[in-house]
């Protein structure tokens, strides 16, 4: 019985209706896929501003043009100011540092690619801690793919040869994650088998085309672009994986 209403509480912690989010909230929106213009509507409306400075980080992709033109395409019919943080620069032509570059923004989308060589380069450049004081200071922060997973704690990554590894992220949400969850047929079963054998802790996982709201480090609402896509609350109980969706909000 005490199972049963463990379970129920979960449940209802998971799907509840979200809280009222405030400008000074820490708000972290993230989803499986790669970026689209349908979330970055939703990370603007976020900063509660009317004409809000969004920054793109195409890290991941090691600053790729086609990515960055791809960026500016979605945003050029959106009421945002777009931007770019590239991090293969030299310092003749940029006059500001990455710190003051981030901190100046109202919201920060990061892509998708290649997430063990996007967290090393953030290491070396201090851009890691950049990307946290912005989080702490309530600017909005936003991803998918490698953009999702790199806030967590950790989970598995397609970045090195062979096969799918663990790599392990920022830790400004202390959970596990799975991007692509519904896409790729090895992301799902391993993510599964990480978390019973503790090589991840519980976590979240999100299809391509759905994504999650924290305010705070906690769940505030689930996201989609369709009825097909969702997002769960994974958790190991009594040696065996539970998988709860969370109700999403369609958004257009």
């Amino acid at each position: 019985m005490r199972t049963f209403l463990s379970i129920i509480l979960l449940f209802f912690f998971h799907t509840a209706v979200s809280q009222d989010v405030k400008p000074s909230d820490k708000k972290l929106f993230v989803y499986g896929g790669q970026v689209n213009k349908q979330f970055i509507k939703y990370t603007a409306k976020l900063t509660g501003k009317k004409k809000p400075k969004i920054c793109f980080l195409p890290t991941a992709t090691g600053d790729s043009e086609r990515y960055m033109n791809y960026w500016y395409r979605l945003c050029s019919d959106l009421e945002v100011e777009p931007h770019v943080l590239k991090v293969w620069i030299n310092s003749y032509s940029q006059k500001k540092s990455f710190e003051e570059i981030l901190a100046s923004m109202d919201a920060i989308i990061v892509g998708g690619g290649n997430t063990l060589n996007m967290l090393a380069i953030w290491k070396a450049q201090k851009i890691d801690a950049a990307l946290k004081n912005a989080y702490d200071k309530g600017i909005v922060l936003a991803g998918g793919s490698a953009g999702s997973l790199c806030w967590f704690n950790g989970g598995t990554t397609d970045s090195r040869p062979k096969e799918l590894s663990i790599v392990r992220g920022l830790n400004l949400i202390n959970y596990s994650h799975c991007p692509h969850y519904n896409s790729e047929e090895s992301r799902r079963p391993l993510y599964h088998d990480n978390i019973l054998k503790d090589v991840l802790s519980d976590g979240y996982a999100c299809d391509d085309k759905s994504g999650i709201l924290f305010v705070n480090g906690k769940v505030n609402k689930a996201l989609s672009i369709d009825k097909e896509n969702n997002s769960y609350w994974v958790f190991k109980k009594d040696g065996k994986i539970i998988e709860e969706k969370i109700e999403a909000e369609i958004i257009e």
